[in-house]
């Protein structure tokens, strides 16, 4: 096997593998490991100092302080980008034992409990990023600096103006077996959206962190920034990373609805009323930054037109709601441009886990425009409302077993000393915001 691989790839022209993984904070890491220590990278792993990575926990002293990525051999694959170099993507490993805070074996333990049951669940990602520069004087800007619609969406001026960027990424993408369906102008200045076609859980979140990689390293190359901060800037939309979501049984799709009249089945409709159900808690890893509320926000946006959902609720085609419903999937559009997608997909298993087998019930489906109704409404039609912050955010998390579970007692314990520590170090800044306002006003 490793002989064989091993030649597929020389033949490619690979001399070096990037070994990635992705951290807790969704961030990829690695290193480069000559193609002749294949065998070493797949059977034990390539070693790393524990201490050294964000959310493992681990201790600076004795066996437990290696950790290790031990490359999956399904996703080598050469770089377009990167002549002679093929990813591979490793999964976490401590003192020979999968570790369980590696987002990569969350997702795994999360996708095993559906196996249990015989199901398999599909996921199809879009990401949603901005193209920027650094300012002439200070702060970032659209990398296009004619980007400048009042309603940007679908724009058929800008877009050709990063073509050469674009199809780049679409040739290096479709190069590595991605299938590339589209790509568009998003409803803010400098910001972009690609499609992929769906794929196992497993394999969709390594494609977003391939895309990830390629974006970055082809947006380098032209002298821009490749972002996935989730608001970037106040007055225009954010980026979101939404899931589209399908539960299967062999060839058939679990979520089919059973009358012509439906979207889900009801399998589905307690699949999506268990993320209902733990959507506060669901809001820290889907939502994970201080950036992130900036985007979720109740009340009408400075942005204008939003497409971030704050109400918990879900409806057929409305994208105003947490949980969009079509025939036989839905899609989740909570998660945004920062979220780590194998945390993210691993809660949602856990929440829709619980959904099904306690058989909740998600609730009427609402078709009204959620954004058009004022709180009071809302609040009359018992529709609840998403944390307003990181720290309401964390708060939910900790308080939620399922989900808690979902992650372990290890991660949950780094991933909220990690995102307290974000959220205190935002509360203690003093932004020019506060100078502006207050400096002179008292």
């Amino acid at each position: 096997m490793f002989g064989n691989l091993r030649q597929g790839l020389q033949d490619a022209g690979v001399h070096t593998l990037l070994l990635q993984f992705t951290d807790a904070q969704g961030c990829a890491k690695g290193k480069l490991v000559p193609l002749a220590h294949l065998e070493e990278v797949l059977q034990a792993g390539a070693g790393f100092a524990g201490p050294s990575i964000w959310g493992t926990g681990l201790p600076r002293t004795g066996p437990r302080a290696e950790y290790y990525a031990r490359g999956d051999a399904a996703t080598a694959m050469p770089l377009p980008w990167l002549p002679g170099v093929a990813r591979i993507v490793g999964d976490g490993y401590v003192a020979g034992q999968p570790f369980e805070a590696c987002p990569r074996q969350v997702l795994r333990r999360a996708l095993a409990r559906l196996a249990e049951r015989g199901w398999t669940l599909r996921i199809g990602i879009e990401p949603e990023f901005f193209l920027l520069r650094r300012g002439a004087t200070a702060g970032w800007e659209p990398a296009d600096q004619h980007d400048r619609l009042d309603k940007p969406s679908y724009d058929l001026k800008s877009l050709p103006r990063q073509m050469g960027f674009l199809h780049a990424l679409q040739q290096a993408l479709g190069g590595c077996g991605l299938d590339v369906l589209q790509i568009d102008h998003e409803d803010a200045h400098g910001q972009y959206e690609v499609n992929f076609a769906h794929d196992d859980a497993l394999a969709s979140c390594d494609h977003l962190m391939l895309f990830k990689l390629a974006a970055q390293a082809l947006a380098e190359a032209r002298g821009m920034v490749f972002s996935m901060m989730p608001k970037p800037f106040a007055d225009q939309p954010g980026s979101g990373l939404h899931f589209h979501v399908s539960l299967w049984e062999g060839t058939r799709c679990l979520f089919d609805p059973e009358k012509p009249t439906d979207s889900l089945s009801p399998l589905g409709r307690h699949f999506i009323a268990g993320l209902l159900a733990h959507a506060p808690a669901l809001c820290a890893l889907a939502a994970p930054t201080v950036n992130s509320y900036k985007r979720l926000t109740v009340g009408e946006s400075l942005s204008g037109t939003s497409w971030a959902p704050a109400y918990v609720a879900h409806g057929p085609n409305n994208r105003t709601a947490l949980v969009r419903t079509l025939p036989g999937r839905f899609e989740w559009r909570l998660p945004d441009a920062s979220a780590n997608p194998y945390l993210a997909a691993a809660a949602l298993v856990a929440a829709g886990l619980d959904g099904i087998d306690r058989q909740l019930d998600p609730g009427p489906d609402c078709v009204d425009d959620l954004f058009d109704w004022p709180l009071a409404r809302i609040r009359e039609a018992g529709i609840g409302l998403l944390p307003q912050s990181l720290a309401q955010a964390l708060d939910a998390l900790e308080a939620d077993t399922v989900v808690c579970g979902a992650l372990g007692p290890v991660l949950t314990t780094e991933f909220l000393r990690l995102k307290r520590a974000e959220w205190l170090a935002y509360a203690r800044h003093v932004s020019a915001w506060e100078l502006e306002r207050y400096a002179a006003a008292f």
